[in-house]
């Protein structure tokens, strides 16, 4: 069965395993509409590039019901994806993604934007409003694969982006894996997200921006050697850069893997004014770690970690930077500025959060991933509110391996049960 939207958007409808699903084109769950996608369901898109591109958005006040399970997630893919094998599992940009968009609060004028991935013509990519607690819906055990594609002039359609998503919308166990652009994306919005996984991206992991406040937990970015950016990029606004409300989610239990010691790359970067806490969280094998950007006279992400917005607290680092804890964190400015004082206060920010330089007893070399921990830290830090499972451990696993199964870094051998 082909999907094409001419304007009307999919209506109230189920889509079922029983049957075959083809999107063709941009397809749009219209406001007021509702799709719901059964256990088990796959829908595969059509490849192609510009206006030939396929991707599946969620227009502000429509909803989806993509409701996995364990044994029968729900799977996106390309076209003439046989799942056994016909589309190797690192293959990019071969369909667009799936785009949510929401009423919830971002910080860019006028409170509403157009997503990234759709012309600013359809009137249908609009985000942002007043209602943190919007619902736009529920993905679980979801897996999005080999997307990306390029709709022309270097734009290219994140795995799942979620543009002023309220925390309404539930988002658990979903996996993007081999994205030509970043992994998740959070443009705003409150919308929290456990069990995520970001896998082989060719840009950032994940990234979030224009004011995102949401939480996150169990969150697994792995990068494939010397390609990809940053596992997590922080960005606070952009039109303008210091607007309301401030991007400063809470962000614990990740497990991030870099793209080796040489790669160039920074683990994780705070700039355009962002904060957030980040904490209980292994990050590894990377060439540089935590980025943070400094303005002179300006509001930047450096004011937000005096003003103690942002914050690093109880992580383990290891392959980073000769494992030399003088270097785990540091300033950048992009003039030549003296931030010789910045740099000096927020190293010490390393101790002070009591984070350390420790191996953490995972694997991530060559084509095997093991990411139980031999030996965990009880060394944690405190929780900031009771949406978070208190974990009793560091990183996103502990002796359960919760991606087992469903996702295709599992069946793919790359990761270990």
């Amino acid at each position: 069965m082909t999907i094409r939207d001419f304007g009307t958007g999919t209506g109230n409808i189920t889509w079922t395993k029983d049957r075959s699903y083809i999107i063709e084109g941009f397809v749009f769950v219209n406001e007021g509409q509702t799709l719901n996608i059964e256990a088990g369901t796959i829908i595969r898109a059509r490849t192609g590039q510009g206006t030939a591109a396929s991707a599946l958005i969620v227009a502000r006040g429509g909803k989806i019901i993509a409701d996995g399970t364990v044994n029968e997630p729900i799977i996106f893919t390309c076209e003439g994806d046989d799942l056994k094998g016909s589309v190797p599992v690192k293959s990019k940009g071969l369909w667009g993604g799936v785009i949510i968009l929401g009423n919830a609060r971002i910080n860019s004028e006028y409170n509403e934007n157009s997503i990234e991935g759709i012309p600013v013509s359809e009137p249908r990519s609009v985000y942002g409003g007043n209602n943190d607690t919007d619902n736009s819906g529920v993905l679980r055990y979801v897996s999005i694969r080999h997307g990306g594609t390029d709709i022309g002039d270097g734009n290219e359609i994140n795995g799942l982006t979620l543009g002023g998503v309220g925390n309404g919308t539930i988002i658990e166990h979903v996996e993007v894996i081999s994205n030509a652009d970043d992994g998740f994306e959070f443009f705003g919005g409150a919308v929290n997200g456990k069990y995520l996984i970001a896998a082989f991206c060719d840009d950032d992991a994940f990234d979030y921006d224009e004011g995102y406040r949401g939480n996150g937990q169990f969150w697994l970015g792995i990068e494939e050697a010397n390609e990809g950016d940053h596992l997590l990029e922080c960005n606070g606004g952009s039109f303008p850069e210091n607007g309301r409300p401030y991007s400063v989610p809470s962000l614990f239990n990740m497990t991030l893997i870099g793209s080796g010691p040489d790669s160039g790359l920074r683990l994780i970067e705070f700039s355009r004014n962002a904060g957030g806490i980040i904490g209980n969280s292994i990050l590894v094998n990377q060439q540089y770690g935590v980025a943070l950007e400094y303005k002179e006279g300006l509001e930047c992400s450096y004011s937000q970690f005096t003003s103690k917005r942002l914050k690093l607290l109880n992580n383990l680092f290891y392959d980073i930077h000769h494992n030399d804890q003088e270097y785990q964190f540091f300033v950048y400015a992009e003039n030549a500025l003296n931030i010789s004082e910045q740099d000096s206060l927020f190293k010490s920010h390393f101790l002070n959060g009591s984070n350390q330089v420790k191996y953490p007893g995972i694997v991530y070399s060559g084509e095997s991933l093991d990411l139980i921990p031999e030996i965990n830290s009880n060394d944690l830090a405190e929780y900031p509110s009771e949406w978070f499972e208190k974990a009793d451990f560091k990183g996103a696993f502990k002796t359960f391996n919760w991606a087992s199964g469903w996702s295709l870094l599992s069946q793919s051998g790359y990761l270990m049960d």
